[in-house]
């Protein structure tokens, strides 16, 4: 990214030093536009920037610069760069489908146009396709006509145009997708972008407020990855249309990069693993994104769960347990109802409206107005493994990534303003010291505060916005962490800090959160009697530090690629006789382990003892202990460890050794 930095105006055609790019002067010359200074310019190559950044908002570089405020040109090395790349290649999707429909059946009539955003790693386009039946195997012919496009350097033309007037042109080319989303925007003037290829006689035209690529020569390495079915705005209800999954980049080594990372990525998925290594099944005949935790995964969550409990109770947390369902009136009070109540699952008993909870804050504050609370009562800390519910639709649920019922590690920390530091810097060292005894080694920190501009959309006052965001700043600065600052990112309740958790393969998961409240305190009336024997608000601290277990779990299983650590492993050794006369020795071997807490499985089947290692290959067991005659005579055992095979024969005192060392 290079910085480009205004002057003041003078009289026009020659405005001495308006711009700077990367040191270098550039005279102002009228009706020039960013793209016209890098062309003229012999540091810098056009190819690089995509669009300029001024006053906050992103423009095409095509757009003219027309006095000195200080603009920033935008490159792929940003976030809003990629954007930019992705959203424009899904924009060279959808006029590649439309071609490639007009070629099959003589209309592009015979494909309506849904939406078409970047996403956190490339971009997708959906589409409705008309007495045509598509199929993944001619995504090869979709790509060829994207390669011709490119190779055409087609301009993206960005056209202003009224709401009415780009209403009756979607409407007489029967885009009702597109009338649909004209319709709800309430702006009168609205933006388009039309690209037309010679090659092909077409003009493609498509509702966006861009900012674009120049053309589509910018567009150099791509790669469509998949088609799946998704339902038109995420509602199951609604038409299911057909979803074209890409990825594009500036550079060739970055899309094979990319690529060997999808491969891997695949390998690792949690739902062919979950379901492989038996830790959990979704089941249609009770319904979608409901989780039910097989054998293993039963086991993986108790581990997590009793360690969870032991590390709270060392911290001074209460465990308390909350109901699942409750009355609506209390979702009301708590601001839940009303804001969000489309994500609910409400009920009626006996004529009254019952809730099923979707988060679990307003019962811990219920639980804190038990007793009134002095000063010296604080702080007051609940942590609770409690299940939640809310709707998803059915098009969003992924795995346990997103579910519909799911187990929150939930925490709240009742506190006075001068505790308020102290207890946050207790919540994030204690949330570096549980992803850390995960295998978390690499995680990111994001700030998340209010933007001034719209300070009306949050609860509290500014000075206790400030107080706040101040005193997670200084935490973070006191113990040298590096961190992003997120405006306007903060929930309307109160800023919060993000631990972004990156895993084995450098993809970045969400992590614990921390936030602060403004609001529920003074909804529920939530006080502490003072030194000044009055009652204040007391202050509130939500935090989650692996958050949903579902999503907690099905990150670990990909991070491990389903090789979890020893400690973690649902079964940490299996014993595998070679015969018969070996059974009686290994049940004896399998007391010693029970006595001692170690998670061991026996198979003594007939099977050859070749087949008996491999399958424990596949499910990923840590220890191998073959026994036979020979090992039951000397009173040893052969040890397999994964990923290592055979190493040696060993007493049990030796094993044993050698298991706690690698525990």
């Amino acid at each position: 990214m290079q910085e480009v930095t205004g002057s003041t105006p003078v009289p026009p055609n020659v405005i001495n030093c308006m711009i700077k790019i990367n040191g270098k002067d550039f005279d102002y010359k009228k009706g020039y536009s960013c793209l016209d200074y890098l062309k003229d310019s012999k540091d810098f190559s056009a190819e690089n920037f995509f669009a300029f950044e001024k006053n906050n908002f992103l423009f095409d570089l095509s757009r003219e610069i027309e006095d000195s405020s200080i603009i920033t040109l935008v490159d792929f090395y940003l976030q809003k760069g990629r954007e930019i790349f992705w959203h424009s290649t899904s924009h060279l999707l959808a006029m590649a489908v439309k071609i490639f429909i007009k070629e099959i059946k003589g209309d592009d009539k015979y494909v309506k146009l849904a939406i078409g955003p970047s996403i956190e790693s490339g971009f997708y386009y959906d589409f409705e396709f008309i007495d045509y039946k598509f199929s993944e195997n001619e995504i090869a012919k979709i790509e060829d006509i994207m390669a011709k496009l490119v190779q055409e350097n087609i301009q993206f033309k960005r056209v202003e145009i009224k709401k009415e007037e780009l209403l009756k042109k979607y409407k007489e080319l029967g885009e009702k997708f597109k009338v649909e989303l004209v319709e709800n925007i309430e702006s009168e003037n609205l933006t388009y972008y039309e690209n037309y290829s010679k090659r092909f006689d077409y003009r493609f035209v498509d509702l966006c407020r861009g900012p674009h690529l120049p053309s589509t020569g910018y567009i150099k390495h791509f790669k469509l990855l998949s088609s799946a079915g998704a339902y038109w705005r995420g509602d199951e209800k609604k038409e299911m249309l057909t979803r074209i999954y890409g990825i594009s980049f500036p550079e060739k080594s970055m899309l094979e990069n990319h690529l060997i990372k999808i491969e891997e990525a695949s390998k690792r998925d949690h739902r062919i693993l979950g379901k492989k290594l038996n830790i959990y099944n979704i089941f249609d005949q009770s319904g979608p994104g409901l989780v039910f935790w097989n054998i293993n995964g039963g086991i993986i969550r108790d581990i997590i769960e009793r360690f969870w409990k032991d590390e709270h109770l060392k911290r001074g947390y209460k465990l308390v347990i909350t109901p699942h369902i409750s009355k609506a009136n209390l979702w009301k009070t708590s601001g839940h109802y009303d804001f969000y109540k489309e994500n609910m699952y409400i009920f009626k008993i006996d004529d009254e409206e019952y809730v099923l909870k979707p988060m679990n804050c307003p019962l811990h504050i219920l639980l804190y107005q038990t007793k009134l609370h002095s000063y010296k009562d604080l702080p007051v800390k609940f942590a609770e493994l409690g299940t939640v519910y809310r709707y998803e639709r059915s098009g969003t649920l992924h795995g346990l990534l997103r579910v519909r019922g799911f187990t929150q590690d939930d925490g709240h920390i009742f506190c006075t303003p001068q505790q308020l530091k102290d207890e946050i810097e207790k919540v994030y060292d204690f949330a570096v010291f549980m992803i850390q005894k995960f295998g978390y080694k690499k995680f990111d920190v994001e700030l998340s505060t209010m933007d001034i501009n719209f300070k009306d959309k949050y609860a509290g006052t500014l000075e206790e916005w400030e107080f706040a965001q101040n005193s997670l700043k200084d935490i973070l600065f006191k113990k040298g962490i590096e961190f992003k600052e997120m405006p306007g990112e903060a929930v309307f309740y109160g800023p919060k800090i993000d631990i972004k958790l990156e895993d084995a393969i450098g993809r970045k998961w969400q992590g614990p959160t921390i936030q602060f409240d403004f609001n529920l305190p003074r909804r529920f009336n939530v006080t502490f009697v003072d030194k000044d024997n009055k009652e204040h608000y007391v202050y509130m601290i939500h935090r989650a530090l692996l958050g949903s277990l579902e999503r907690f779990i099905g990150g670990l299983i990909e991070n491990y690629a389903g090789k979890f650590p020893l400690w973690l492993s649902p079964v940490q050794i299996a014993i595998l006789t070679i015969s018969n006369n070996s059974v009686d020795y290994a049940n004896n071997i399998g007391k010693i382990f029970y006595e001692k807490n170690i998670r061991y499985k026996i198979d003594d089947g007939n099977e050859k003892i070749n087949n008996k290692i491999k399958r424990c290959e596949e499910e990923n067991i840590p220890f191998m202990l073959i026994v036979g005659k020979k090992e039951s005579d000397e009173n040893k055992v052969s040890v397999r460890i994964k990923g290592k095979g055979d190493v040696g024969k060993k007493s049990i005192e030796e094993f044993l050794k050698l298991f706690y060392e690698n525990l």
